[in-house]
């Protein structure tokens, strides 16, 4: 018997991973969780809180300890991360023990669109950044983060993939 199925989406903010989540767990008749929504209700506050609070690395840690809870799960579903998800406390590798990584990757043109300065204002890391304040910090973003998400087992190009096509991905995935 198959264990069962674990999606895992990863890419940068403003790829489109709960969005693009949401609707795959609906094709695929699978639960969805966010994992941003999955540490706010644990903690019983905001992401941004957190980081004004505790810090970046603080958050981090609490991200590691409830990615863990989540693909520990004994049901299939599919879960987006937040895009630095990947990127910390061997969180990859976990990721790709345990579930599909799905890597969204969505053009920076599309990115800077997508992360006006009013919805950047609800994201801790681009908090009271301008236009070019925010494209310069996805640039530098990309380049760290593009080896973490180079790892992913599934790789879904452009500005809208489509659930037809991450299943098609993910029967190839199977088949080999």
């Amino acid at each position: 018997m198959r264990p069962p199925l674990k999606i895992v989406l990863i890419g940068m903010p403003g790829s489109g991973k709960s969005t693009f989540g949401r609707m795959v767990a609906r094709e695929l008749n699978f639960v969805f969780i966010d994992l941003d929504h999955l540490i706010e209700k644990g903690e019983g506050r905001l992401i941004k809180d957190i980081f004004e609070e505790e810090g970046e690395g603080k958050f981090r840690e609490m991200e590691t300890y409830y990615l863990n809870q989540a693909l520990d799960n004994v049901e299939g579903f599919v879960l987006s991360t937040g895009g630095g998800t990947p990127c910390f406390n061997d969180n990859m590798d976990l990721i790709n023990e345990k579930g599909i990584s799905v890597f969204l990757d969505v053009p920076l043109e599309e990115l800077q669109k997508r992360l006006t300065k009013d919805s950047a204002s609800q994201r801790p890391l681009f908090f009271g950044m301008n236009t070019g304040e925010i494209t310069l910090k996805l640039k530098d973003m990309m380049a760290i983060r593009g080896s973490y998400y180079d790892q992913a087992k599934i790789k879904l190009s452009g500005e809208d993939p489509s659930t037809e096509l991450l299943i098609s991905e993910l029967m190839s995935f199977f088949k080999n």
